[in-house]
Formats: structure tokens, C-alpha cells, sequence
């Protein structure tokens, strides 16, 4: 990709990037212990290498929703919606409040293993379903997770392992995709089809 933008005479203003899925992490819990697998690592630190040379961000999707969903004995609600009001996870000298935080303090700490510390992390894809698979799945959870993920990105006040770091974080969706099969996958949207909203974000 940066090879095609350089021959085509681009030569600046446009960030490449490459996305990783939840499934390169070997082991993510406690955060401290984020590894990336090992038919992935070596990879990964190739592509980290040429997106540092251009100062770009790697890219992750991270969903807490279905974390808590698998496990909902163990993980609480509150954790996985940012209503925590007490650490839930300790992990060294870490403190969780949230899901989210200790998710991708489990990349950065996959990344220091690899020995890169100074990659900058773009959440391309977070957001909570509002039907599909209740009782987990429900309009006041999704506006829930929705408004105080935004509310955490305002703050600026990072992860655990980046404080004061700031983020960029996009929310999956806009609209839901009633094109798709019923369940989960179709009921992220913020906005039904026809334009109305499924609930009141901003």
C-alpha cells in the first residue's frame, strides 16, 4: 500500500494502517499478561516497524460486550460499561475500572513483549448491540456503553499502562443492517434503517 501511494507521486497527508483482530492475542488476562500468538508475532513486528517509519497507528476492534456476554458470572455489567466505581481488576501496580481499559492494555502489553513500546492504537470498531441476545443485549445497554465511551475518550485520561494518552475511537454503527441474518450482528446501529434513532447518543 505505501509502495502504490509512493509511485503514485502521494507522498504525504495519508496515514496507512493495518487492523488486527481480537483472535492475534494469545493471552490477555490479566492485561500484564496481553501476548500476541505465535504464528502472529513475528508478523505483527514486521508491520509495526514500516507503520512506525510514517508515524501511523495500528488499528484494533475491540468489543467488551462480548467478553461480558461469554462470561457474565465473572465479568460484571458495570465493568464492561464503565460504571464501575471501585478497581474490579488489579494487576500489579494497574488498576481497572473498566473492561475497555484492560482490553487494550492487553495490546500495549502484547506490543512491550515484542519489544515495541511507542505504537499508537486506533480503536477503528466498539460499540453494544441492542437486541440479539438478551438479556445482555438491550437498547439501555448499548446507550449506555455508548455514552460513557465517549465520555471516557473526552477525559483524555488514557489506560492504566498510557496514562494521559488520548484515543481515537470510532463506534460501531451507524445504522443497523437489516440486510444481515436476525441476531447480533445487525442491531449495532445507533440509527434504524429508515433514519429514526434507536436511541438518543448525542
Amino acid at each position: 500500500m505505501i509502495n502504490a501511494l509512493t509511485n503514485a507521486g502521494i507522498h504525504k497527508d495519508i496515514k496507512v494502517s493495518a487492523i488486527l483482530q481480537d483472535n492475534v492475542l494469545a493471552s490477555s488476562f490479566p492485561p500484564s499478561a496481553g501476548a500476541f500468538s505465535a504464528d502472529t508475532a513475528s508478523v505483527i513486528k514486521e508491520i509495526v516497524a514500516i507503520l512506525l517509519q510514517h508515524g501511523s497507528p495500528i488499528n484494533i476492534n475491540t468489543y467488551p460486550y462480548y467478553a461480558y456476554a461469554s462470561d457474565p458470572q465473572h465479568i460484571s455489567l458495570d465493568y464492561a460499561l464503565f460504571k464501575s466505581e471501585s478497581p474490579v481488576v488489579t494487576d500489579g501496580s494497574f488498576q481497572y475500572y473498566n473492561l475497555f481499559d484492560a482490553e487494550l492494555d492487553a495490546y500495549h502489553a502484547a506490543f512491550e513483549k515484542i519489544g515495541v513500546s511507542n505504537i499508537t492504537l486506533t480503536v477503528t470498531e466498539t460499540g453494544w448491540p441492542t437486541a440479539g441476545n438478551e438479556p445482555y443485549t438491550t437498547i439501555q445497554n448499548a446507550a449506555d456503553y455508548n455514552k460513557n465511551l465517549i465520555a471516557y475518550v473526552k477525559s483524555g485520561k488514557g489506560t492504566p499502562r498510557r496514562p494521559g494518552q488520548g484515543l481515537n475511537v470510532f463506534i460501531f454503527e451507524t445504522f443497523n443492517e437489516n440486510l444481515k441474518a436476525p441476531g447480533i450482528e445487525n442491531n449495532f446501529g445507533v440509527f434504524y434503517p429508515n433514519k429514526d434513532p434507536v436511541y438518543p447518543l448525542f
